[in-house]
């Protein structure tokens, strides 16, 4: 029989989705509470999908945001809540001006917060599931079938890569 063990700690990262880049400076402001950042990635066009556009604009620009905080896994739900909050601040007349996607990596996977169930994600708690978008087999980061298209860019899996390789898992 398997006996439970010490859950291992997690490198957070929070993901910024809007067509306002500016955002992206004022959102940091408020993220003092997960921790110092100490990684921030380029902006990347984001191009996946028409479904923000309507709620945001065209032209979205996401740029990736990890903490130098290590977090027990099930953390990402209260993380959740909060960046709701925060894209609830930052909303013009009920639309949002930025999605934030909280998320963490491991040695193994990328898992990414989301308060829609489906069949391939796992419940929590507070209402929020975890979504294994990327695994990583054979050397690299590997997305799977029903991975969101931009996780399944190359341009995302060398950034996770990369993060992957500079994080201390000791």
């Amino acid at each position: 029989m398997a006996e439970p063990k010490e859950v291992k700690k997690a490198k957070l990262f929070i993901g910024m989705l809007s067509s306002n880049t500016a955002l992206f400076e004022e959102i940091k402001k408020e993220l003092p509470v997960f921790g110092r950042i100490d990684f921030e990635s380029g902006i990347f066009d984001w191009n996946f999908t028409k479904f923000y556009e309507e709620e945001m604009g065209s032209g979205l620009k996401r740029k990736f945001v990890f903490f130098d905080k290590m977090i027990a896994p099930d953390e990402i739900a209260e993380v959740k809540l909060k960046t709701n909050k925060i894209e609830k601040k930052f909303a013009e007349k009920g639309s949002r001006k930025i999605n934030l996607d909280p998320g963490y990596l491991t040695q193994m996977k990328v898992v990414l917060a989301s308060a829609k169930d489906s069949s391939h994600k796992v419940y929590i708690k507070c209402g929020i599931y975890g979504d294994i978008a990327l695994r990583f087999r054979n050397n690299s980061f590997e997305p799977f079938d029903y991975t969101y298209s931009d996780f399944k860019s190359k341009d995302y899996i060398k950034l996770f890569n990369e993060m992957r390789e500079k994080n201390d898992w000791a």
